[in-house]
């Protein structure tokens, strides 16, 4: 069943910010590669392309239902950062604002009576309940060791180790 043309431009706004997002993480990932992070910069590249992969996800949604997915302006991120703390800071606020659109996506599938994007929605809630979880564990950590370079070190090698789980 095609989904109301207010429904489909939703689904559309949340795959763009979910490429906005792909490309936040990725630029994170080369800002810890300047500074010589390699472990936390694979896992900000790996969750640049778990970011795509739900962009992915979204658009596999709407071609199913007959619907047409027309990617927008996307925004590049303008990011520099000088912490592992700037850079988890800056995650978490972008994992907000995706949590805040996929709780707006919900409200609005509701409204319009869309069942069949319940699934999906749901799962996408789910996610996003780990996705800041783990970003706000980690910023947790990375506020603890602050400039610590052995504290830094250790979560560099502790995310190198996890970036393809």
């Amino acid at each position: 069943m095609k989904m109301t043309e207010q429904l489909e431009t939703a689904f559309i706004n949340q795959i763009n910010l979910e490429i906005e997002s792909s490309l936040l993480y990725r630029q994170l990932g080369i800002e810890m590669e300047l500074m010589d992070l390699p472990g936390i910069s694979a896992w900000f590249i790996s969750h640049a392309a778990e970011e795509r992969g739900h962009a992915d996800k979204l658009i596999a949604h709407l071609t199913d239902r007959d619907n047409h997915p027309v990617l927008g302006e996307i925004k590049v991120p303008e990011v520099k950062v000088t912490s592992i703390t700037e850079a988890f800071d800056i995650a978490l606020e972008a994992e907000r604002g995706v949590s805040e659109s996929i709780r707006n996506l919900y409200r609005l599938a509701e409204e319009v009576g869309d069942l069949d994007s319940r699934p999906l929605i749901d799962w996408f809630l789910t996610e996003q309940i780990e996705e800041e979880e783990t970003v706000s564990q980690i910023l947790g950590r990375a506020r603890l060791v602050g400039q610590d370079g052995s504290g830094i070190l250790r979560i560099d090698d502790e995310l190198g180790g996890s970036a393809g789980a």
